[in-house]
């Protein structure tokens, strides 16, 4: 088995890290069509509804990992049970974990589910609405979806019908029977 994974504290280092391409890469186009008032304005509306704001960010959490879930067991047609959600109080950090084996393709579907959904949609919809609250919690979501974004580079060359598992304590997955695991690292 080939390793694919990172520890908690570095996938989240990373998804810091790249935060600020994220965020100039969605803000920057909202911004030239609607200009950067609008942005601010979203900003200070998630701010003056703190408990819209708070509730917001619980039930995204949440959604975030069962996006995961429900992405994996659809795509790899996984039986009920398989997916188990859960809280790292250790490394703060919400998870979803398969213990069942699936293709890489499936594995990557679970993991760029919650960017997709809760990120990159958001801010598409905003880009064409001029909705700066849309367009904010977007950019959350995609930067919260950072961990995730590591995984995918992690897999990248593992071919797609490889059987990986998810790995038990970090982000990221075992590599099966991957033709030639190391070809690319």
């Amino acid at each position: 088995m080939t390793d694919r994974s990172a520890s908690l504290a570095t996938a989240n280092v990373v998804a810091l890290a790249g935060a600020l391409p994220v965020l100039a890469s969605l803000a920057l186009p909202f911004a030239a069509r609607w200009g950067w008032a609008a942005l601010a304005d979203g900003a200070t509306w998630w701010m003056e509804r703190p408990l819209v704001l708070i509730v917001a960010l619980a039930a995204g959490v949440l959604v975030h990992e069962a996006l995961h879930a429900l992405a994996w067991r659809a795509s790899a047609r996984l039986p009920p049970g398989s997916v188990r959600l859960g809280f790292n109080w250790k490394a703060l950090t919400p998870y979803a974990h398969c213990a069942a084996p699936m293709p890489a393709r499936a594995y990557r579907i679970g993991a760029a589910a919650p960017g997709v959904a809760l990120g990159l949609l958001p801010a598409a919809a905003a880009w064409v609405t001029g909705s700066g609250p849309l367009l904010v919690f977007g950019l959350v979501f995609t930067l919260a979806a950072g961990g995730d974004a590591l995984i995918l580079w992690l897999l990248r060359g593992v071919p797609p019908g490889a059987l990986v598992e998810d790995h038990p304590t970090r982000a990221g997955c075992l590599v099966r029977d991957a033709e030639s695991p190391d070809a690319d690292r």
